[in-house]
């Protein structure tokens, strides 16, 4: 009579186990924010540094020393033949020589958001989609003529932090690492 009952225990036991079990199998996943879903969707492509003449008159009268990396559209991106980083590294080239968005007398005028803003449409224009999301400033500083020479000299050269960079984060970028 004792092994009846606990024989009964324990199929008891087992059965509610296996139901709760299957009830927390059957539920479904938390939800997703819209914000973790967008930056699912995007995949890093760092940027390479580049360096751009500034010519006024005729003559160069500093450089640009830049580091833009971009968050881009996972699906959008693949479809894009050729080096990626290539790609985005020449039109941001074209895109900034020449540029007059930076007053290197008044720094304080320059606009990030709208020098951003530029930078995502020209790219979008030439890739011929909305594949870049997000334009990540990592470093923007101009370094003049005579600073170069300062360096040449033995000196220290002095370069204008335009943009307090942006901290990237490394670990998305073997997601989108460019497919030559």
């Amino acid at each position: 009579m004792l092994k009846l009952l606990l024989t009964g225990v324990w199929v008891c036991a087992i059965t509610l186990g296996a139901v709760y079990f299957s009830v927390q199998m059957a539920m479904p996943p938390a939800p997703v924010s819209e914000e973790e879903a967008r930056k699912a969707s995007l995949a890093l492509v760092k940027g390479e540094q580049i360096t751009v003449p500034v010519i006024s008159e005729g003559a160069v009268n500093g450089y640009f020393l830049t580091l833009i990396s971009l968050n881009v559209d996972k699906a959008k991106v693949n479809l894009i033949e050729g080096p990626k980083t290539e790609l985005m590294t020449d039109e941001l080239i074209t895109l900034l020589a020449g540029s007059n968005m930076i007053n290197i007398a008044n720094v304080s005028t320059f606009d990030a958001d709208e020098f951003k803003k530029r930078i995502r449409e020209g790219l979008n224009k030439k890739l011929g989609d909305d594949v870049v999301q997000e334009v990540l400033i990592e470093k923007l500083d101009y370094l003049s003529k005579a600073d170069i020479r300062a360096q040449q000299g033995g000196g220290e050269p002095h370069s204008v932090k335009i943009v307090e960079g942006e901290k990237v984060d490394a670990a998305p970028a073997a997601e989108a690492a460019p497919s030559h």
